[in-house]
């Protein structure tokens, strides 16, 4: 049994309200139930597809009802264990994922828990945090043990944050694999592009090409891109047709979702090549492609969902300096100002790329 007197009975949290409306409020404290634990949240950083939850451009499903707290990129440490709980106690570090499927489904059998056929039924068991059920842009939040790693002391709650993110990237790399000495193009110079382009090195690359324009795209060089294609200036197939001899990439990583990036990724890949994507478009974009050429050329192309079996190698890669997280962050705010954090990320101000909020404030150095 725990004790909790040292856990308070409230705490401050993000609401949404109604549709594009939110508030930071005081609410109750839950306490974890069977297999879960509670965690009080260190460090949560905005992820792309928060603004568009915030905006309640997907009311009804995410989030499913109001008032809402969302966020699922986090780290913190576990302050309360529940009934049947093993392997983890009071004092743990942890970093979360978002997903935590049925654990019965033939795709959970599977080990494809994010793509679970009980989406959504609580009562099924499964979980997405922060998208159906509650998020971390709070104090403190209920977590299965199924959903949470122990981070590596070496491995900071800010990077920590970084974890689903870095998730995502190797989960597409280890669908489509990377050509060992090949080269590799990464459309979109985002926190998830920056990763993958660090990846793709770590699994053979020999070369990354990232596309992108503005501020990020002069940033990937520090991160480790081998040739900066600007789109802005000029067609990025023919591009990296020349930087490649008219042979193309062994891999594109679409990391944008934008119009025509698909169908440019399809053109610029070698033949036998793959297309990961990672980026996830509007439902508005409806891409056109070359069909006789993908299927002349054998050109395979990978969805790829969320970050599935990997927080703990992406855990080992952080720690061991292999993966450079940290630089991505170039921001931080307490809750309390999480409408300045918010119009800093998405309207792209002062060289942002990540934006961590912290909740409980930031961490002793």
């Amino acid at each position: 049994m725990n004790d909790n007197t040292t856990i308070p009975t409230t705490m401050r949290a993000l609401r949404l309200t109604t549709p594009g409306k939110f508030e930071i409020q005081d609410v109750k404290i839950s306490h974890p139930g069977e297999g879960e634990v509670l965690c009080k949240i260190r460090a949560v950083a905005i992820c792309g597809s928060d603004p568009e939850i915030i905006r309640g451009d997907l009311a009804g499903t995410w989030p499913p009802v109001y008032p809402f707290t969302p966020g699922h990129e986090w780290s913190g440490e576990i302050v309360e264990i529940g009934p049947g709980v093993h392997g983890f106690e009071v004092g743990d570090r942890v970093a979360g994922e978002a997903h935590k499927g049925c654990g019965y489904c033939i795709n959970c059998l599977q080990g494809r828990y994010t793509l679970c056929l009980n989406y959504g039924n609580n009562e099924a068991g499964h979980r997405h945090y922060g998208f159906t059920s509650p998020g971390a842009y709070a104090q403190y939040n209920v977590y299965s043990i199924k959903s949470i790693k122990k981070l590596d002391d070496k491995v900071s709650f800010r990077e920590g944050a970084l974890v689903d993110t870095g998730g995502v990237t190797l989960h597409g790399m280890e669908i489509a694999g990377i050509t060992p000495g090949g080269t590799v193009a990464v459309i979109g110079p985002g926190p998830i592009g920056m990763i993958a382009m660090q990846y793709a090195k770590a699994l053979g690359a020999a070369r990354v090409i990232m596309i992108g324009r503005g501020a990020r795209l002069q940033a990937a060089k520090k991160f480790g891109a081998d040739i900066l294609i600007n789109f802005e200036n000029e067609d990025p197939v023919t591009a990296v047709m020349e930087a490649t001899e008219q042979f193309g990439v062994n891999e594109v990583i679409e990391c944008s979702g934008a119009a025509g990036t698909l169908n440019q990724s399809v053109r610029m890949v070698a033949k036998g090549g793959s297309v990961i994507l990672m980026g996830v478009p509007s439902d508005k974009v409806i891409e056109p492609l070359p069909f006789k050429h993908i299927v002349h050329n054998e050109i395979a192309i990978f969805g790829s969902r969320a970050n599935p079996n990997v927080s703990w190698k992406i855990i080992e890669c952080i720690a061991s300096k292999k993966v450079n997280v940290k630089d991505l962050i170039t921001h931080t705010f307490p809750l309390e100002e999480f409408e300045k954090a918010l119009d800093v990320f998405v309207n792209r101000k002062e060289g942002v790329i990540k934006v961590v909020i912290e909740p409980n404030g930031p961490e002793k150095e």
